[in-house]
């Protein structure tokens, strides 16, 4: 299966399209940083919240630096989720000089 990727440049204008961003870290890391708008569904629970992915075009993943949110995609993928891994994650979104939200919501 082959889960496609978006770099976070790409990420950015998706968003400010209307795209659904779901960040799959865990709770502490996303309250220290996230990208605006971002959803946390922790990698943990995933499989358990499959439904919450579903929705009107592709569910983009981020997490840290990629790795983690690829496996959430492939998850995903496997459930008839369309999903779509953000290359780099959060960490290629702060060095690129992009805003971050603190905080347990998403904006």
């Amino acid at each position: 299966m082959v889960i496609h990727e978006v770099s976070v440049d790409e990420l950015d204008t998706i968003l400010a399209a209307g795209a659904r961003l779901i960040d799959v870290r865990e709770t502490v890391e996303y309250v220290d940083a996230h990208v605006p708008g971002a959803i946390l569904v922790p990698l943990g629970t995933v499989a358990e919240q499959v439904d919450l992915f579903r929705g009107d075009g592709a569910a983009y993943i981020i997490c840290r630096s990629g790795a983690r949110s690829m496996r959430a995609a492939e998850l995903l993928a496997a459930h008839g989720v369309e999903a779509v891994n953000v290359a780099g994650g959060t960490l290629a979104w702060i060095d690129s000089g992009r805003p971050v939200v603190t905080g347990d919501q998403p904006s």
